[in-house]
């Protein structure tokens, strides 16, 4: 059968947070014949992280939370916000797509965490919920009106805590508390000023709202694991450990799935291996489509057609301007110098404060051949993020709003083998218009009087003077992701013979087997996911506590 593999820690001096013994280095330190465990949640990210947390606030629950990578804790490149980008691929998966034919064959490099925290340990920190409409739809698709904007809302104010920015800086003007300068936005009409993103109305210019504490990165081993949720006594954090298979129970009739590996659990297994680690998890356990894992010499022990299909992620492009701007570099040195003093100066956020959201409009001519995707009037299409302002203005352009649809696969029977990941990007007609329409918007913010006199000349690709063709190809050729993955085992409504998910997160026709991540999402939020990931592990972590 499968067994659990451990890895070697490398580059990094583990804290001394880790000698309390409820945090394992790695499987040997685990004594699986003398613990007993009520709940196994494997997968150290957001949603694995915060399930741990809530379950392990009842003191008769013995929780074991399973994470492949290495502790996030002393990591300087992780804590400090401005060093995102200079994070080691050690605390990556390195996983590279399957050539993409709607970008021209190009394969892409996928930036997927392996660390305590998951992807809020290494993501760009941005938090934005999404629309009402967005959340609403999880309610329609799994035919649970449970699943809601105003069912969730109290589980995002439960999840967060409001904190104002390092330094001391006032950001009054820039949210809204009920829902926890811009000249340009005061003349487009077509993006204007959106005081709070996450009121479940976010299309405008909306000031960025961050996963930042104190100067640090809040990742979800901070904010719900850290403090003294590592130090209770019914809860054990295992790292440096991949599961590779589930297992399922000899003695029951039905099929039941309690064991992960070597470890067997009274209760639950909780699978949070993420878009692409939980549905590669399922089909090296035989739970998936029986055709597929056939081909791949897997015994399937249920079949489920939809494991990792259905995979939404946000393709995005760049469009650029020439302009009189001056860059002025950060002094690197003494900044961090500054950061390590008193955690304040620039290294305290990402050098994004603004984003832009915008809806197409229904007078659009690619409306006329497509259905509108939106999940409805408060979902914008188009979200605009300016990387960079100088004498070349960098945006890029995410379409939120994906008709395309891609597939997680494995490769063979060999569970350590990478996934076989086909995001699917651009193969829809409608996404192609869509992000053309996109840039077009872009343009035209561009074009307001407030950048007169700045902004010296439109780079492209222009959709409105290059050739259709020109522009899709350019398009297929620059087009990459924002890392935003969901819906490889969506929930869907009880009974029904397709989805992978029950309302409740359970995987249907299995007993003891739930999953608690951005795989169960249905559809591709118009946000910048974690912020939906940790509200539905919130209200997971509730619907596990009611059932026993």
């Amino acid at each position: 059968m499968g067994k659990l593999t451990g890895t070697l820690v490398g580059l990094i001096a583990l804290s001394a947070s880790l000698g309390h013994g409820r945090v394992l280095e790695d499987l040997e330190q685990l004594d699986a014949a003398k613990e007993s465990y009520d709940f196994v949640i494997v997968g150290g990210g957001i949603g694995g992280s915060t399930v741990a947390s809530r379950l392990s606030e009842n003191p008769h629950f013995n929780v074991l939370l399973i994470e492949a990578g290495p502790t996030n804790e002393g990591v300087i490149d992780i804590a400090v916000p401005g060093f995102f980008r200079n994070i080691s691929s050690t605390y990556s998966w390195g996983h590279v797509t399957t050539p993409q034919i709607g970008l021209n064959n190009r394969s892409l490099p996928y930036d997927q965490a392996r660390v305590l925290g998951g992807c809020s340990s290494h993501n760009a920190m941005v938090y934005t919920r999404g629309s009402s409409d967005d959340f609403d739809l999880w309610g329609r698709v799994s035919e649970d009106r449970s699943w809601s904007w105003k069912t969730l809302f109290p589980y995002f104010l439960r999840n967060e805590k409001l904190v104002p920015p390092p330094g001391g800086r006032d950001a009054s003007g820039q949210y809204d508390p009920q829902f926890h300068a811009i000249k340009n936005a005061e003349q487009n009409k077509e993006i204007k000023f959106n005081l709070d993103v996450n009121s479940g109305k976010p299309s405008g210019l909306v000031w960025v709202q961050s996963t930042i504490g104190n100067g640090e990165r809040c990742s979800a081993a901070v904010g719900v694991l850290g403090g003294k949720v590592k130090e209770r006594p019914n809860l054990t954090i295992l790292l440096n450990t991949q599961a590779t298979r589930v297992l399922p129970s000899k003695e029951s009739r039905k099929l039941d799935i309690r064991t992960v590996e070597i470890v067997s659990v009274s209760s639950e297994l909780i699978l949070s291996g993420g878009a692409f680690g939980t549905p590669h998890l399922l089909l090296n356990s035989g739970i998936g489509d029986k055709k597929e894992l056939e081909d791949v010499n897997v015994t399937s022990i249920h079949h489920l057609p939809d494991v990792g299909k259905g995979l939404s992620d946000h393709p995005a492009f760049l469009v650029s301007w020439s302009a009189n701007g001056v860059v002025r570099p950060v002094d690197t040195v003494a900044a961090f110098e500054e950061w390590q003093t008193n955690r304040t100066g620039p290294l305290t956020e990402i050098g994004i404060h603004q984003l832009m959201f915008a809806r197409i409009t229904p007078d659009a001519p690619l409306f006329k051949e497509h259905r509108d995707p939106a999940a409805g009037p408060n979902s914008p299409h188009i979200e605009i993020v300016v990387l960079s302002v100088g004498p070349r203005i960098l945006a890029s352009v995410g379409l939120m709003t994906p008709k395309s649809r891609g597939t997680v696969k494995i490769a063979s029977n060999n569970p350590l083998d990478k996934p076989l990941v086909d995001l699917g990007y651009l193969t829809h007609p409608f996404d192609l218009l869509a992000l053309k329409e996109g840039a077009r918007i872009t343009k035209r913010w561009f074009e307001g009087s407030a950048y007169e006199g700045f902004i010296t000349g439109f780079l492209g690709p222009d959709p409105d003077t290059l050739p259709e063709r020109e522009f899709n190809n350019a398009l297929k050729a620059g087009a990459g992701t924002w890392w935003h993955p969901v819906g490889t085992a969506s929930i869907s409504p009880k009974g029904a013979k397709h989805g992978v998910l029950d309302p409740e997160l359970k995987v249907k026709g299995v007993k003891g087997l739930r999953v608690v991540d951005a795989s169960a999402i249905p559809y591709v939020p118009t946000a910048h996911t974690q912020a939906a990931v940790y509200v539905l592990a919130e209200r997971a972590s509730d619907l596990i506590k009611a059932s026993w």
